[in-house]
Order: structure tokens, then C-alpha cells, then sequence
């Protein structure tokens, strides 16, 4: 049999972990992403540290933020879950 907890704790972990996601931290990413490609445009900025920018600096940055909101979006959804799960349980206040 394994073991069921839920902490107040743990709910507001939960909750404040969703605040933070639903409170502008996707949309930062995304404000991330904007000013990347205006710097990636040669007509904007250009020269040796600029190619270097556009050329690897910037697509491994990139990747890395689409990769952090992804996996940003299906914590959520699983955060989700488990408080719906909670408060089903009878778990939640």
C-alpha cells in the first residue's frame, strides 16, 4: 500500500508554483523569444559577435526557452490535476 499525503504545505507549493506560471512567466519567455529575433536581424544588428549571435547563441537560447515553456505548460497541467485530485479527495480546505 503506498502512502497518500497532502500538507497544506504542499497545496500552497502547488498554488504558488501555478501563480508563478500563470503570472507572466510564459509570457516573459515569449518577450524572450521577440527580442531574440529582432537581434538576429543583420538589418538591426550586425558584425562578427552578431553573426555569432545568429548563428549558434541565439537558436541553442531559443530551443532552450521553447523546451522551459513547454515543459512549463505540462507541469501546469499536472499541477492541475493533482490539486483537482486533492480537493476530489477530500484533502483540500
Amino acid at each position: 500500500m503506498s502512502r497518500v499525503l497532502s500538507t497544506e504545505q504542499a497545496k500552497t507549493a502547488i498554488q504558488q508554483i501555478q501563480a508563478i506560471i500563470n503570472g507572466g512567466f510564459t509570457d516573459q519567455i515569449s518577450q524572450l523569444d521577440a527580442q531574440g529575433r529582432v537581434l538576429s536581424d543583420p538589418n538591426v544588428w550586425d558584425g562578427p559577435l552578431a553573426s555569432q549571435f545568429r548563428g549558434s547563441t541565439w537558436p541553442e537560447t531559443k530551443a532552450a526557452l521553447d523546451k522551459a515553456r513547454t515543459e512549463l505548460e505540462q507541469l501546469r497541467g499536472q499541477l492541475n490535476q493533482i490539486s483537482t485530485n486533492i480537493f476530489t479527495a477530500g484533502g483540500g480546505n
